[in-house]
């Protein structure tokens, strides 16, 4: 992650962390094992010190081989740490410039380890990293976890307090005339509603030999009043910003206004239809344009497929999709599951929701689940369209992801040039975040944009706080602020 030999061009920031460690393991460093277990992963560095100028030097530990055996001994011991994620490549005596330190590589857990916690308990012991260093887990981040360390997907619960009349039963009737479309002949199409929703995993018996819905069957299917309360925080919101008034609500959708059932299978139809309509309009000077058009549709119906069924419905702040001049984002409560770099590469999923997966395939939506991110990429790359942004955030947990919808370079009118602008600056962030430093020309092979747009940029991101600049103008780089 890092290259030791330039270590004083580090700053210690979200994914670093430096101790000098000169009377021995400091009390702090099981805080950070926790809390870049529980985030993005990190690195201790152990016989590192950051001075006033907030540049790392280095100090030689007079016995680090002897701290390497207290640490072992300490992350093996369950009182002491819930589960040791280490191996033994993660944990090395390093020289440096003549001074031997210790390189401690902290990765992300896996869902089924975390939460990863100190001191035997997990709601005071369970810590995660922000740019201010790490912060005690809130009790509803916690649950958050145990939540998905679960073997059985949060959907199959059997919610034995609520019958089928929590259902509607007109969405029922248009998921299965869609059904018959895209599976003609398929070996349930000639079931009763409720056998047809038994097979579907959308109702189940329960203790009372009473059919009652799932958790999937009642997002897919119910009615928003009846879903709120096995979901308290449940919430579907769509929004455009289309007009010439950048803060100006053009059209609008949201699950508890009553005029419809509220659940996920008609909300999806309600968005997916206004996301994408006028696409076609943006490409049709290509040469392939209806092609481009119909790749450019699917892939936005895969990315609003893909909050929907990754979405920690238990979690905060709800589901959100918002249209503007040039953008489409997609938010949804929850963490990442896997690396987010898997999640690009494909080839690799972990649904939080597996029946509501199902629920969507048998309806011919999101049939590239896994594979749906990688097309994104591919088709926006096709088109020459800046890369599409995927964030995950903390406190509370969730992930956005932001589409942009026209060429790279290209100026945005009103609220979507404001929405392109902080895509661009976020992709700035993460390159940062993975390397030293950056120059003009790297953002600019990064973003596909022109020299004096990046500098632009650069400029806001300074100004903010967020990026220093060093070096004169021929050598000029820059960094993430200390």
């Amino acid at each position: 992650m890092i290259d030791l030999s330039k270590i004083e061009q580090y700053r210690e920031n979200n994914r670093i962390e430096a101790k000098k460690a000169l009377g021995g393991l400091p009390k702090s460093i099981w805080e950070t094992y926790s809390a870049f277990a529980n985030t993005l992963g990190g690195i201790i560095l152990l016989g590192v010190e950051e001075d006033r100028e907030h540049v790392l030097h280095t100090i030689n530990l007079p016995d680090p081989e002897r701290l390497v055996r207290e640490f072992w001994e300490i992350v093996r011991n369950p009182k002491k740490a819930s589960v040791n994620i280490l191996a033994g490549r993660h944990v090395q005596v390093e020289t440096i410039g003549g001074n031997r330190i210790i390189v401690i590589t902290v990765p992300r857990a896996q869902r089924y380890d975390k939460p990863v916690y100190v001191e035997g308990n997990p709601f005071s012991g369970s810590y995660r990293r922000s740019g201010e260093g790490d912060y005690r887990c809130t009790r509803e981040e916690v649950q958050s976890m145990f939540r998905d360390a679960a073997v059985q997907t949060q959907d199959m619960k059997v919610l034995e307090f609520l019958g089928t009349d929590a259902l509607d039963w007109e969405s029922v009737r248009r998921y299965r005339a869609r059904t018959r479309q895209y599976r003609p002949g398929h070996a349930w199409e000639d079931l009763a509603d409720p056998e047809f929703l038994r097979k579907l995993g959308a109702i189940g018996r329960g203790a009372d030999g009473a059919l009652h819905p799932t958790g999937a069957g009642l997002l897919m299917f119910g009615f928003a009043r009846e879903i709120v309360r096995e979901f308290p925080n449940y919430s579907l919101d769509y929004r455009e910003y289309l007009g010439s008034d950048d803060a100006q609500v053009t059209d609008r959708i949201f699950s508890s206004s009553g005029g419809w059932s509220g659940n996920l299978y008609d909300f999806y139809f309600h968005v997916s239809e206004r996301i994408a309509r006028d696409i076609p309009l943006a490409l049709r000077r290509r040469a392939n344009g209806a092609e481009d058009a119909t790749a450019v549709c699917r892939a936005l119906g895969e990315a609003l497929a893909n909050c929907l069924v990754n979405a920690d419905y238990y979690g905060q702040q709800g589901i959100s999709a918002v249209k503007c001049r040039g953008m489409a984002v997609f938010s949804n409560p929850g963490a990442f599951r896997i690396e987010v770099e898997a999640a690009k590469s494909g080839g690799v999923s972990d649904p939080r929701n597996g029946a509501l997966i199902r629920m969507f395939h048998l309806a011919g939506i999101g049939e590239r689940m896994g594979g749906g991110i990688p097309n994104i990429y591919s088709v926006w790359k096709k088109l020459g369209w800046a890369p599409p942004v995927i964030e995950e955030l903390f406190n509370p947990d969730r992930i956005k992801v932001s589409l942009p919808t026209q060429r790279s370079g290209g100026r945005t009118p009103g609220r979507g040039g404001a929405g392109k602008t902080a895509v661009h600056k976020a992709a700035m962030i993460v390159y940062l975040t993975d390397n030293v430093s950056g120059r003009t020309s790297d953002f600019a092979q990064l973003l596909g944009l022109k020299d004096a747009r990046v500098r632009a940029l650069l400029g806001e991101l300074i100004a903010e706080g967020i990026v220093v600049q060093e070096g004169g103008r021929r050598y000029r780089v820059y960094k993430l602020k200390a």
